[in-house]
């Protein structure tokens, strides 16, 4: 046929545009992968430098022994922690990029002071009925996710004394959380305190922890009331856990946060069998070392504007088509959905080494050339060239602020839909919809209602 409907083409275009989002879907597929190694890439080098960190300070550990109620019976055993009345703990940290191909890791050497003030009047008050507790082999515990990231004997001091660190002997590891969320496994390092933990006593203890670890590091609320401070030269912290700092400053030469945990916020008890602490893994006052500028986080966002993306590229085409009556065929639309989706090709290779930014400025640049020029071949106008370039521009930014604009994108984007709808029913006003044109026809506007006499 040798003329068509140019409303039966309208809805041709809209219908490549949809069959597009099927190979848009081996883009995704392919983005998918190189999010998933670059999660693999963390997670190797995570495992060599100790992973996400969480400590916990100084707590005392006290066995106990329940003797047989019958011969038929054994004596059960088990820990009782007292944790300290006053918990203060001080962290520096130091961070670096480790690379591996494309792909980099933060990962972090972190010091950290943890001490803590004991006051064991009136203990034990939680322990179970007929339970003995050996107070000669009670143990000054501290706890670490990933003992392998130690660069350095952890170390304890208490009445003037200190002592190294070592597996500890009243139990080598404790597992918090409920049945229903992730437990977090610590491995316990204890040592003896010899003459001072006794009933009713009162004293400090001093902690000093070297480790390394990637991505995450947490201290757990120890205390009945818990102060901490973090200082990093990290300048794009993630605050997470339990509680937020108190006090936070950033800048591109690092951050400093404080945290202060009373007791009524922290919600665990002050002292209880090892086995009955629930809570205290929800008290983790935790920095994350994110990338600001995640180029597969990105990416995967301007993904979702696909659909946005492909259909404004095709009615700008669209109207071209109906305002100068130059045909457009279907495979010329295909091509350019095609450039489309190699966009975001080019879009993911380039952010993967210069970042985000960059890639999207010399990826969209290329693109919006591309499709300007093509514009003006198809419609054999230079004048049609650079109305397409400025058009394509326009809307290449307005995919960058969405996704840059994060809380305010859902709101720009409907207010742009529709300003970009009405623009080509302004456009497209004086079209006849069921008249049929033939290639090379220019396309004549209805004359108005008032004009007909």
């Amino acid at each position: 046929m040798r003329s068509r409907s140019m409303g039966l083409k309208l809805i041709v275009v809209c219908g490549l545009a949809v069959l597009m989002f099927v190979p848009a879907l081996f883009v995704w597929l392919l983005v998918e992968d190189r999010t998933h190694r670059a999660a693999d890439v963390v997670s190797e080098i995570s495992g060599h430098v100790g992973g996400q960190q969480t400590f916990l300070g100084p707590t005392l550990a006290i066995p106990y022994t329940i003797p047989a109620q019958s011969p038929t019976e054994p004596a059960k055993h088990g820990m009782y922690l007292v944790f300290p009345t006053r918990a203060t703990g001080a962290v520096k940290i130091a961070t670096e990029e480790r690379h591996r191909s494309l792909f980099k890791v933060p990962v972090f050497q972190a010091d950290a002071k943890l001490d803590a003030s004991f006051d064991l009047a009136g203990v034990p008050a939680a322990a179970p009925p007929g339970a003995e507790l050996d107070w000669s082999q009670a143990e000054m515990v501290v706890g670490v996710s990933d003992a392998r990231g130690a660069l350095a004997d952890a170390t304890v001091t208490a009445g003037g004394k200190t002592g190294t660190l070592f597996p500890a002997a009243v139990a080598q590891s404790m597992s918090l959380g409920g049945e229903q969320g992730p437990q977090l496994r610590l491995t316990l390092l204890g040592a003896k305190l010899e003459g001072l933990a006794q009933p009713n006593a009162k004293f400090d203890v001093t902690s000093a922890l070297r480790f390394s670890g990637a991505q995450r590091i947490a201290v757990l609320a120890y205390g009945k009331t818990t102060h901490l401070t973090v200082e990093s030269d990290w300048p794009s912290p993630g605050f997470d856990g339990g509680f937020l700092p108190v006090n936070r400053n950033v800048s591109r030469s690092g951050f400093d946060a404080e945290w202060s945990v009373p007791f009524i916020a922290r919600g665990v008890r002050a002292e209880g069998q090892a086995d009955s602490i629930t809570g205290l893994d929800g008290t983790a006052l935790g920095v994350s070392f994110i990338e600001v500028a995640d180029p597969y986080q990105s990416v995967n966002r301007s993904l979702k504007y696909v659909p946005l993306f492909l259909g404004l590229i095709f009615i700008s085409y669209f109207i071209f088509e109906v305002t100068t009556g130059k045909r457009v065929h279907p495979a010329q639309y295909v091509l350019v959905g095609i450039a489309q989706l190699i966009f975001y090709l080019l879009l993911l290779s380039l952010a993967e080494r210069i970042g985000f930014d960059f890639g999207f400025l010399l990826a969209g640049a290329a693109t919006v050339i591309l499709l300007a020029t093509n514009a003006g071949w198809i419609f054999a106008s230079r004048r049609h060239g650079l109305r397409a370039l400025a058009i394509f521009s326009l809307l290449y930014t307005l995919i960058y602020l969405l996704l840059r604009l994060e809380d305010n994108a859902l709101l720009v984007g409907a207010i742009a839909s529709f300003l970009v709808v009405a623009a080509a029913m302004y456009f497209t006003r004086g079209i006849d919809w069921y008249s049929s044109m033939a290639p090379g026809e220019p396309s004549t506007p209805a004359a108005p209602a008032s004009a007909v006499r």
